[in-house]
């Protein structure tokens, strides 16, 4: 409440101050279920898990999710596709090519339950979805409860945690983001994380706003000046309208500035597009790449999925991360594999539907990622804010991430990863902060019987066995792959099932 109204800042990240960091440990609810595997846990959730229901009386007509018995029932309905997810999919894909391998990263703004995420597994493509935590309460647990990638955020008046050119296609379904205020900031921002080629799709309002004025409660002439400043402003973006029927519109980003000459554009003079933590969204355009020639994709150009995983990314072909060379990212790619082989080896659930979110707190090249890549499950890959960024070649390979400070909670609710893989996380905030506030985050944001794989030097493992034994964890020290003589080692560690009681329960213990 004491933060600002305007531009949705009091919905942004607000992390508290040293002194008022909460140094416990969080219980799972009583009654609390291990999730529906993949895929029956798309359409169902446990009540236990997240005990909400005022989505199914508030959207119900809209069929976004039903409760019977003790389980949430998702149809994969929205409210802009009262014919279920599938079938709006099935209608972007006459325009988007979808079906070949070309879209494979998409961005959901202000995704609801995520169910368009959920359905657009099927088709190999990988959605990050984000909404804000609000009157429908645990809209993001519920996505992240179903499996989905997704994360608490809005956009507000701080940049979105992506990289420039991230996302081969993005949408608002009836997201409510004014996106003609500001002078157009947030489709300036959508812009900036969109890759040259990629589409927008807006369904709701002001489209089709012929047909739904009465019902919006709007007038004519207000939604239909609306619409002409958002092809106004997607004209000024070099965004080329592609499709407008019924409750749809989609607009394709021209693949380099070459036919698109901006007159009086805003361009802006920030150097890194890719320097987004905290730093506040500004009122102009993030310029395209320079090309050769007008038959140039900005950026590069990127093979079709699933070649793309494992191809050379652009900013490595260009030199683009400093001290990461084709060769360097060719042996990158060996050495996950192996290490990835290795943990199969230690725990037997890795590659199966039971570890369905899965987390890389330092993913640099998104090498583990990669190698764990399965229609079972999906990484998170997290690029600590300081260590080399990295995360525009992780989205390069269609994978998705976002940035992070481990210093501060992440911006997802308790007890929503399966597995988390932490390689030299520790190493690299040592003199930044506590390590068992990094642990403690660590534990809320895992499930109960969730395991964790650290990957560090012994004596930082040491430290952090004696931690996690405080917190309920079963621990067990593994030698690196290559033997006892590498100084580096391996600790696995598993969450016990605990619930809590009336007492605090504190890491101390």
């Amino acid at each position: 409440m004491t933060f600002p109204r305007e531009n949705m800042i009091y919905r942004e990240r607000h992390c508290p101050t040293e002194e008022e960091k909460l140094r416990c440990l969080i219980p799972a609810p009583k009654g609390y279920m291990t999730p529906f595997p993949w895929p029956k846990g798309r359409d169902y959730v446990h009540y236990a898990n997240v005990p909400y229901k005022s989505l199914t009386i508030e959207k119900a007509v809209q069929n976004w999710v039903q409760f019977q018995g003790n389980v949430f029932k998702f149809p994969g309905g929205g409210t802009m596709f009262p014919q279920g997810a599938d079938a709006y999919i099935d209608e972007l894909a006459s325009v988007i090519p979808i079906a070949d391998g070309s879209i494979r990263t998409a961005l959901d703004t202000g995704c609801g339950v995520a169910s368009w995420g959920a359905y657009l597994m099927k088709r190999k493509v990988l959605a990050m979805s984000f909404a804000p935590r609000d009157n429908h309460e645990a809209q993001i647990q519920f996505a992240l409860e179903r499996g989905v990638p997704a994360i608490i955020g809005v956009l507000g008046s701080i940049s979105l945690p992506y990289p420039s050119r991230a996302f081969d296609m993005a949408q608002c379904s009836r997201c409510l983001i004014p996106w003609t205020s500001n002078d157009g900031m947030y489709l300036m921002e959508v812009d900036r994380v969109l890759r040259p080629g990629g589409y927008w799709i807006l369904s709701g309002p002001p489209i089709n706003w012929k047909t739904y004025y009465k019902t919006w409660k709007r007038s004519k002439e207000d939604l239909q000046a609306e619409q002409r400043k958002i092809e106004e402003l997607a004209k000024l973006l070099c965004w080329e309208k592609k499709y407008e029927k019924g409750d749809i519109a989609i607009w394709r980003k021209k693949e380099n500035d070459e036919s698109c000459r901006r007159k009086s554009a805003n361009i802006c003079e920030s150097v890194d597009a890719d320097d987004v933590w905290y730093k506040k969204m500004e009122t102009c355009i993030t310029p395209f790449p320079k090309v050769a020639s007008a038959n140039e994709v900005a950026g590069g150009d990127l093979k079709k999925f699933p070649a793309r995983l494992f191809a050379v990314p652009p900013r490595i072909a260009k030199r683009l991360v400093p001290e990461v060379t084709v060769e360097s990212y060719e042996e990158d790619n060996k050495l996950w594999k192996k290490h990835v082989n290795a943990y199969k080896r230690i725990n037997k659930l890795i590659g199966t539907t039971r570890y369905r979110n899965v987390m890389d707190m330092n993913a640099g090249l998104g090498g583990f990622a990669a190698a764990l890549e399965s229609p079972k499950s999906w990484v998170m890959n997290v690029v600590p804010t300081i260590a080399k960024n990295t995360l525009g070649v992780i989205y390069e390979r269609g994978l998705v991430g976002i940035y992070h400070d481990w210093c501060e909670a992440f911006s997802t609710y308790p007890r929503t990863y399966d597995l988390i893989h932490a390689s030299g996380v520790f190493k690299l905030y040592q003199n930044t902060c506590k390590l068992e506030d990094i642990l403690l985050e660590m534990d809320r944001i895992l499930r109960p019987e969730g395991a964790v794989i650290f990957r560090d030097e012994v004596d930082v493992l040491n430290k952090v066995r004696k931690i996690a034994g405080g917190m309920r964890w079963d621990t067990k020290m593994m030698d690196h792959e290559d033997g006892p003589l590498v100084p580096e080692k391996i600790l696995v560690a598993v969450k016990q099932y605990w619930v809590g009681s009336t007492g605090n329960s504190t890491a101390d213990e």
